[in-house]
């Protein structure tokens, strides 16, 4: 008989398998990537397209053709769009971002073949209405004033500027003045240049006429002309400190950052295991020390933000105006600990289990495993990407941790800001 006053064994596994998508490429050049696995009768289509504010010739053409791509097309109004995907209880969702933008369906199997032809109509045919994006604009800069407001998206604007400058992709942020002068034809525009996409993702049950039906309308796309490839280069500089005064504010929010390596590079992993050491999650030395000890915030974090031309590390937290100091000292102190203190084995094991634990629960649904394989194919990784995380993760040393944090954490190289 089982005795439940006794706790089952603990069993340590390393293993992230993810499955192999069957992987056709179209003669227009679009991959579609079919994942199984999901249990009910839905089905998930994600098209990903290299329009992200990295392509924009304006800012704010990439987020409001995006937005706007559901706002009307050649046969349909806003409203008409959205009771047609209503009716049949499906669900639009638009992204956009950096690098890429995404527009996912998701749609019940059985109303597949009546869903499908009016996404495909609300992708390549947008009317991108005066009326609508006049409606978009006055929302979008209503939006930004009440952000505009708030001491963490200042700083965190102001960081981004400060690593990669106000005129590069990554560090300039769209104002009322931007959003002002977008027409109509900025974002067809656009949309013509850059709204094809590239990669197409889809999951469902194992079924091969939902593939063949998919790769029937999206054959329908007309080839791209490579126009998506563009160099840019960031504003160097070297750290500084900017602080941002803001009247009436009692809270400040810090940001420290600075630019790092890229996926591909041969420390990436040891340097996404030390940044979970440092703020990764709830037991880091950060929350540790600055909100557990000090009782200087409620939260801080620290992360590793990988894009497709730049990477770099942020630290962010709240806290009261008179422990601004305070807390930035208290960060480089945890920093120079990182440097000159191996990581006690406790410690390590801890934070070992919670980085390979969280990596591996992300597997349990479908939809989170077709996530990594999204990762995998637009970053040009390796398949066992994530299985070499876990490996490399799991046998890293204190030693290799110090060499890290020697290399790629020094105090001196992180741009500091307040706002406040």
């Amino acid at each position: 008989m089982l005795n439940r006053t006794i706790a089952p064994p603990f069993v340590k596994t390393v293993s992230f398998q993810l499955p192999n998508p069957a992987t056709v490429e179209l003669s227009n050049g679009i991959k579609l990537h079919a994942i199984d696995g999901v249990q009910q009768d839905i089905v998930k289509i994600e098209c990903v397209f290299k329009s992200g504010k990295w392509f924009e010739s304006k800012v704010g053409q990439s987020h409001f053709t995006a937005q706007m791509i559901e706002r009307g097309s050649a046969t349909k109004t806003s409203a008409q769009l959205a009771e047609f995907f209503d009716y049949y209880g499906a669900h639009i969702e638009i992204s956009p971002g950096l690098d890429f933008t995404s527009i996912a369906l998701y749609s019940l199997t059985k109303n597949l073949n009546q869903v499908l032809p009016g996404f495909m109509e609300m992708m390549k045919t947008p009317a991108f209405p005066e009326h609508e994006l006049k409606q978009m604009r006055e929302v979008f800069i209503e939006n930004l004033k009440v952000n505009n407001e708030k001491s963490s998206f200042l700083a965190s604007k102001a960081l981004r500027k400060n690593l990669f400058g106000i005129t590069h992709p990554y560090g300039n942020s769209i104002e009322p003045n931007d959003v002002k002068s977008l027409c109509s034809e900025d974002l067809h525009s656009f949309f013509e240049a850059h709204m094809t996409p590239t990669e197409v993702f889809v999951v469902s049950k194992s079924d091969k006429s939902i593939s063949d039906y998919l790769i029937e309308n999206l054959s329908s796309f007309s080839r791209t002309g490579g126009e998506n490839e563009r160099s840019i280069n960031s504003t160097p500089s070297s750290p500084f400190y900017e602080k941002i005064k803001k009247e009436n504010s009692v809270q400040s929010s810090v940001r420290l950052g600075k630019k790092t390596i890229s996926r591909g590079h041969q420390d990436y992993f040891d340097l996404l295991f030390l940044n979970h050491v440092l703020g990764g999650y709830f037991g880091s030395r950060l929350m540790k020390n600055i909100r557990e000890e000090k009782g200087l915030t409620y939260g801080i974090q620290s992360s590793v933000n990988s894009l497709m031309h730049e990477s770099f590390i942020a630290i962010g937290a709240d806290v009261n105006r008179e422990n601004e100091d305070l807390i930035f000292q208290e960060i480089e102190n945890e920093l120079v600990k990182l440097q000159t203190n191996e990581i006690e084995e406790s410690e390590l094991i801890a934070a070992k289990g919670h980085f390979i634990g969280g990596l591996q629960s992300e597997t349990s649904n479908p939809f989170s495993v077709a996530e990594k394989i999204k990762t995998i194919k637009l970053f040009s990784l390796s398949a066992n990407y994530y299985q070499h995380l876990v490996q490399r993760v799991d046998s890293i040393t204190p030693f290799e941790l110090i060499n890290m944090a020697n290399k790629y954490l020094k105090r001196d190289t992180f741009f500091k800001v307040t706002v406040g």
